[in-house]
C-alpha cells in the first residue's frame, strides 16, 4: 500500500539564481552544464559556501544579462554535486534536481543574484485513475525508446520501478528530446493527473512524428535497393545482348530520338551532328550522368521546329479588320503590317521584318504584337528583356554546365512550334550588362537579317534559322538602346494618345471590355462623353490608357455592386439602366486627383503662356517677367534647367541688340533687374522650346504692352532672332485647346505637324507661324497697346 502524503511544504525559499540557456532541469535529474557569466559564477560560489543549493531557471531569450521578463516563471532547485574550474575561467557544474518551484521575485545583490520561489507541493496519492495514467505514460515512453534507440536500460529500469507519479513524470521528461516550451509546460503543471496527461500527449505526438520518419526512411532505403537491383539487371541484359549480337532492345532511347529528329526534318548539318551524338548515347550506360546530358540535348533538337511553318493570312482586308478591332489609330504600325502581307503575296521567300515600337507606357505596344500575330494567323511568343543582364539569357549555356539550357530565343521557338512566329522582345530598352556579358550585343546577331539565318545558341552549338520570324521589339525610349542594335531595327513611333483619342478608345474598347469582365454586359450602362473626358483630365495623368482603364473599371464595379444590392441580374424582367455623368464621378471615384494647368483670369504686362511637353502629355506653362530697380541682373526662378536658363540669356541678349525695334533706350538694362519666374517651382523644367515665350515676356514687361489674349506659343530661338522647330507639337497644341486658348504661335517649320491634329482642335484654334522673333512680335502685340 502506497502512503498518501505530501513530500514538500508550500513555503517560500530563497536561493542563488542560475539562469540556463536551452536547458530545463527536472527533479531527480543529474546533468552537467557550463557556467561562464560572472553573475552565474558568483551564484555558484555562494551556494558552495552554504548548502550547495541553487535555483535553476531556463531563459526565454539568449540575453547575456537576463531580466525577470526574460526568464520562465517556473524552475527547479538543485544540489551541486561537483564543480570543476576550467583554464579559461568557466565552470563545469554537475547538479541533481531536487524540487520544482514557481519564481516569485529576483533580488540583485552585490555578491550575487538570488531568487525567492515557492516550491510546488507534490501529491503522491495513487488511486486507480492515477495508476492508469502512469501505466499509459510508461507504455508511451517504451514506444518512444524503441524509436530513439538512445535510451539506456538503466533509465528504463528506473522508470519501471518509479512508484510515485511525480518521480515517474520527472524521470520521463528528463529523457525525452522535445522543445524547451514543451518541457516547461510539463514542469509548470501542478495537478498530478494533468501533468501525466500532458506528458502522455507530448510523448504520443513525438511517437507519431518518429513513426512517420521511420516509414519514409524505409521507403527511401527500399527505393535505393530497387534502383541498384535494376542497374545490375540492365547491365547484365546489355552484356548478354552484346554477346548475342541482338540490337532489338533500345535501353538508352537512342533509336526513338533518332526517329523523332528525322521526322522534324532538320538541315543536313544538324542531322549529322545529331547522328554523331546518338551514336555516343547508344554506347553509354543508361544510368550514367553523361547519358542524361546527351539525352536532354537530343530531345531539344527533336522538339525544335526545323521545317514546320504556319500558313500566313493573305487577305489584306481581313487583316486590317482584325487590327482595327483590337486597337484604335496606330496607322503607321498597321500600314507596315498590311504592306508586309502585300509583299508576301508577290514574293514568298522574303525575310521577316524587324520592327521596334517606341512609345510611352500604356499605349498598347505589347498588345499590338498579339494583334499582329492574329492578323497574320501566326503563333505568338513573347520574351521580356526588362532587367536581363546576362548574355546567357539570350544565347544559353554550354551543355557541359550542370542544369544548362538554351537561351530564351531557342526556348521560345520550341514553345511556338513553328519556324515563322511573331516574336515579341518586350522592353528592349531596359536591358543592362555586367561581368556576365552584354545581352544587347548577343541580340545583334538575332536581329540582323543578314546573320540570323545561322544563329548559334551556346547550348545547341548548331546553326538555327531565325530569318522567317517577324521580330517585334518594344521600348519606352530609344536613348538607352545601343546604336548598333538600333540600326538593325525599323523604328515605328507610337505617340501618346490625345484626350479625344482616349475618349474614343474608352468608348469603343475599354468600356465594353470592362462591362464584360465585370458581368454587366446585359445591363444598359452608358458613359456620357463629358464624364469620360473628366476621368481622363481629372483622374488620370498619362500618355497611355492603363490608368484610364483602372478608373473606368472602378466605376463599373461600383455600378455592379449597386445592381446586386438592387436585386438585378441578367434574368431580371426589369431593365437595369445607369448613365455615368460628370456629376456622378465624384460619388464613384472621389475628389479629382489632378487639377487644370495654371491659367490666370486677368491678362497683364509680362505674363505669357508657353507650351511644354511631358511624358504625361502637354501642359500650359505660364511665364512671368517683372522689372526691378537694380544693376542689370537677370534673375531666374522656378526650378529651371541649364538649357532653359540659356534660352533666357539668349532672349535678353537679342533684346539688347535690337533695342531700337522695341522703342527701348540703349542702356535700358543698366538700372533695372529683370526677374523671370515659371510657377510651380517644385517641378523641374528644362528644354529650349520656351525661348520665344521668355523673349515675349521680357518685351511685354519692358514695353508695358499686353500680349494678345488667350494665346500660347512655343519655339526655340537663336541669337540672330530665328525661331527653330520643336517636338511634341500634337501634345502641346492639345494642352492649349484643353485650357481654352484661341491662338497658338508655332515655328514655321512645324506647319506640317498640325496636319495630324483632330478636326475639333483645328476649328477652335487659330494657328500662326513665325520664322523670326520680329514676325512673332507683330502677331503677339498687334492692337494690344496698353489695355489692362
Amino acid at each position: 500500500m502506497i502512503k498518501k502524503s505530501l513530500i514538500f511544504k508550500n513555503e517560500k525559499k530563497e536561493l542563488p539564481l542560475v539562469p540556463l540557456r536551452e536547458l530545463v532541469v527536472f527533479p531527480y535529474m543529474v546533468t552537467p552544464f557550463f557556467a561562464g557569466r560572472t553573475a552565474t559564477i558568483k551564484a555558484i560560489e555562494r551556494a558552495l559556501e552554504t548548502d550547495r543549493q541553487v535555483f535553476l531557471v531556463c531563459q526565454k531569450t539568449n540575453s547575456e544579462t537576463p531580466a525577470e521578463e526574460d526568464l520562465h516563471h517556473v524552475g527547479t532547485s538543485a544540489k551541486i554535486l561537483q564543480m570543476l574550474k576550467l583554464p579559461d575561467g568557466t565552470l563545469r557544474v554537475l547538479v541533481e534536481g531536487l524540487e520544482r518551484g514557481t519564481l516569485n521575485k529576483i533580488i540583485s545583490r552585490k555578491d550575487s543574484t538570488r531568487v525567492i520561489f515557492t516550491p510546488i507541493s507534490e501529491d503522491r496519492n495513487v488511486d486507480s485513475n492515477i495508476a492508469a495514467l502512469m501505466a499509459a505514460a510508461r507504455k508511451s515512453f517504451k514506444k518512444y525508446a524503441g524509436f530513439q534507440k538512445k535510451v539506456s536500460q538503466d533509465v528504463l529500469d528506473a522508470i519501471e520501478k518509479a512508484e510515485y507519479p511525480d518521480k515517474l513524470i520527472d524521470l520521463i521528461a528528463a529523457n525525452i528530446n522535445v522543445e524547451v516550451e514543451k518541457k516547461i509546460e510539463i514542469l509548470a503543471v501542478k495537478k498530478v493527473s494533468d501533468r501525466l496527461e500532458t506528458l502522455t500527449v507530448i510523448i504520443e505526438s513525438e511517437n507519431n512524428v518518429l513513426e512517420l520518419q521511420n516509414r519514409i526512411q524505409l521507403k527511401v532505403q527500399k527505393k535505393l535497393e530497387q534502383n541498384q537491383k535494376e542497374y545490375f539487371l540492365n547491365e547484365q541484359i546489355r552484356q548478354i545482348n552484346k554477346e548475342l549480337g541482338n540490337d532489338n532492345n533500345d535501353p538508352s532511347g537512342a533509336k526513338e530520338l533518332e526517329r523523332r529528329i528525322k521526322e522534324a526534318n532538320p538541315p543536313k548539318e544538324v542531322l549529322a551532328k545529331a547522328e554523331s551524338e546518338i551514336k555516343r548515347l547508344s554506347r553509354l550506360q543508361p544510368m550514367s550522368p553523361e547519358s542524361g546530358v546527351l539525352r536532354t540535348y537530343l530531345e531539344w533538337i527533336a522538339d525544335l521546329p526545323w521545317s514546320k511553318k504556319s500558313t500566313d493570312n493573305k487577305d489584306i482586308d481581313l487583316a486590317a479588320k482584325i487590327l482595327d478591332e483590337d486597337h484604335y489609330n496606330m496607322k503607321k504600325a498597321k500600314e507596315r503590317i498590311l504592306d508586309f502581307i502585300a509583299v508576301r503575296q508577290l514574293k514568298e521567300s522574303m525575310k521577316g521584318p524587324i520592327l521596334c515600337l517606341v512609345g510611352p507606357p500604356g499605349t498598347g505596344k505589347t498588345s499590338l504584337g498579339r494583334s499582329i500575330a492574329r492578323a497574320l494567323d501566326r503563333k505568338f511568343v513573347r520574351v521580356s528583356l526588362g532587367g536581363v543582364k546576362d548574355e546567357a539569357e539570350i544565347r544559353g549555356h554550354r551543355k557541359t554546365y550542370v542544369g544548362a539550357l538554351p537561351g530564351k530565343v531557342i526556348q521560345s521557338m520550341k514553345k511556338a512550334g513553328t519556324v515563322n512566329p511573331v516574336f515579341l522582345l518586350d522592353e528592349i530598352d531596359k536591358m543592362s550588362s555586367d561581368f556576365r556579358g552584354d545581352p544587347s550585343s548577343a541580340l545583334l546577331e538575332v536581329l540582323d537579317p543578314q546573320q540570323n539565318n545561322t544563329f548559334v545558341d551556346h547550348y545547341l552549338e548548331i546553326p538555327y534559322d531565325l530569318s522567317k520570324i517577324m521580330f517585334l521589339t518594344t521600348a519606352n525610349s530609344l536613348h538607352t538602346i545601343p546604336y548598333p542594335l538600333l540600326d538593325r531595327m525599323e523604328i515605328i513611333e507610337i505617340p501618346g494618345y490625345t484626350d479625344f483619342e482616349k475618349e474614343r478608345i474608352a468608348s469603343q474598347f475599354i468600356i465594353p471590355r470592362q462591362l464584360e469582365e465585370n458581368g454587366l454586359e446585359w445591363a444598359d450602362i452608358s458613359f456620357q462623353k463629358s464624364a469620360i473626358l473628366n476621368i481622363i483630365r481629372k483622374y488620370t495623368m498619362e500618355s497611355g490608357v492603363r490608368n484610364l482603364e483602372r478608373e473606368i473599371a472602378t466605376v463599373i464595379r461600383k455600378i455592379a455592386r449597386k445592381a446586386v444590392s438592387g436585386g438585378y441580374s441578367e434574368k431580371s424582367e426589369e431593365a437595369f439602366k445607369v448613365t455615368v455623368t460628370s456629376k456622378s464621378l465624384k460619388k464613384h471615384l472621389g475628389n479629382p486627383r489632378f487639377e487644370d494647368d495654371i491659367v490666370y483670369k486677368k491678362n497683364r504686362k509680362g505674363l505669357v503662356y508657353g507650351l511644354a511637353w511631358t511624358e504625361m502629355g502637354g501642359k500650359i506653362l505660364p511665364i512671368e517677367a517683372s522689372l526691378l530697380k537694380g544693376t542689370g541682373k537677370l534673375i531666374l526662378t522656378g526650378s529651371l534647367g541649364d538649357v532653359m536658363k540659356e534660352s533666357a540669356q539668349i532672349a535678353l541678349s537679342f533684346i539688347r541688340e535690337h533695342f531700337r525695334e522695341f522703342n527701348l533706350e540703349s542702356d535700358f538694362h543698366e538700372e533695372i533687374d529683370i526677374h523671370i519666374h515659371v510657377p510651380q517651382g517644385a517641378i523641374p523644367k528644362d528644354g529650349p522650346s520656351a525661348g520665344i515665350t521668355m523673349t515675349t515676356a521680357m518685351i511685354s514687361a519692358l514695353t508695358e504692352k499686353i500680349v494678345r489674349p488667350q494665346t500660347a506659343m512655343t519655339g526655340e530661338i537663336t541669337l540672330t532672332g530665328r525661331i527653330l522647330p520643336i517636338g511634341g507639337v500634337k501634345e502641346k497644341v492639345l494642352a492649349a485647346y484643353r485650357n481654352k486658348m484661341t491662338a497658338v504661335i508655332l515655328p514655321e517649320e512645324n506647319r506640317k505637324d498640325t496636319e495630324e491634329l483632330p478636326s475639333e482642335v483645328l476649328r477652335e484654334i487659330d494657328f500662326f507661324y513665325a520664322d523670326s522673333i520680329q514676325n512673332a512680335m507683330k502677331i503677339l502685340f498687334e492692337d494690344n497697346s496698353d489695355k489692362d
